[in-house]
C-alpha cells in the first residue's frame, strides 16, 4: 500500500542543497518531493510503498538518517492538526467539525495544545470519529496518523532525555 506523509528536519550546518537532494534520491528517497524553502530546514513529502504505515515511516526515517545523520527531526505528519485540517480530511466543513467538537465536549479528545489555535493528535480525533461511526475513516489514514504520532512522541521523549529531564 502507498502511504503519503511528510518528514520535516532542521539541518545542523550549511550544505550544498542540490548535492543533498541528489544523495537523498540515490539513497532511497526518490519517492519524496523535497522542499528546501526555509533556510536550514528540509521537508520531504513521501509517497512510499510499504506493508504498513509504520514500516513506511521507519524506512523513510532510516533513509534520511543514512544521508544526513546530523539532521534533527522536527515533525512527522500527519499528526498535529487543527479542526480545519480534520474537517478537510474527513470531507466536512470546519463549522461542522467545530459543532461536533462542542456538542460532544465530554467525549471529544482533548487538544494537546489549547490556545488561539488548538491542536490535536490526528489519530486521537480519527479514532474517536471511527468509534462513533459517524464519519468514514479509512484504516490506512488512521494507521498513518498513529505512526506519525508515535514518531513525534518518541522524538519528544528523546529530547527530554537529551536535556537530562
Amino acid at each position: 500500500m502507498e502511504y503519503e506523509f511528510t518528514l520535516k528536519y532542521q539541518l545542523s550546518d550549511d550544505q550544498d542543497l542540490d548535492a543533498l537532494v541528489e544523495r537523498l534520491g540515490a539513497e532511497g528517497c526518490d519517492d519524496a518531493v523535497v522542499g528546501i524553502g526555509q533556510p536550514g530546514r528540509l521537508a520531504l513529502a513521501f509517497a512510499r510503498e510499504a506493508a504498513s504505515a509504520h514500516e513506511a515511516m521507519r524506512s523513510a526515517l532510516a533513509d534520511v538518517h543514512r544521508v544526513i545523520p546530523t539532521a534533527q527531526l522536527i515533525e512527522a505528519s500527519p499528526d498535529l492538526v487543527g479542526l480545519t485540517d480534520v474537517a478537510q480530511l474527513v470531507g466536512v466543513s470546519r463549522q461542522n467539525m467545530r459543532k461536533l467538537m462542542l456538542s460532544h465536549h465530554r467525549s471529544f479528545p482533548a487538544p494537546v495544545h489549547d490556545g488561539s489555535l488548538s491542536l490535536w493528535h490526528l489519530a486521537d480525533v480519527l479514532a474517536w470519529m471511527q468509534a462513533r461511526g459517524s464519519h468514514a475513516v479509512t484504516h490506512a489514514v488512521l494507521e498513518l496518523a498513529l505512526a506519525a504520532m508515535q514518531v513525534n512522541v518518541a522524538r519528544a521523549q528523546e529530547r527530554l532525555v537529551e536535556r537530562g529531564a
